[in-house]
């Protein structure tokens, strides 16, 4: 009767690795980096759009900065699948727990009959 157990452990080891490979996680820039046409010019521009105190910015990026800013953008989209991953073995975790203490006080009603 220990299946519920190994739910938790699975949940708890799993949310471990994630925190282990968000901990592993270098420089990240949230927003949306997108290129844009620039009058006159052959190659795009790009700016980087994000949100700030609840309101959208948006910066020009300089084309020396692109494939760096590229790199942090998409780090941080590792990143919220990450956070994602962790919520929903921390929810795994709490649902476990729930079932674990119905389990037992159904377990304990049924010995005192």
């Amino acid at each position: 009767m220990k299946s519920k157990p190994t739910a938790s452990n699975r949940h708890s080891k799993a949310r471990t690795l994630a925190l282990r490979r968000i901990a592993q996680i270098g420089p990240f820039l949230e927003g949306a980096f997108c290129q844009f046409k620039r009058p006159g010019c052959v190659k795009p521009g790009w700016h980087l759009t994000f949100k700030q105190k609840g309101r959208t910015r948006t910066v020009y990026v300089p084309m020396d900065l692109v494939s760096e800013v590229k790199s942090w953008t998409r780090t941080y989209q590792h990143l919220k699948k990450l956070i994602r991953e962790v919520t929903r073995h921390s929810l795994g975790l709490i649902h476990g727990h729930v079932a674990n203490r119905r389990a037992a006080s159904r377990f304990r009603a049924s010995t005192h009959h």
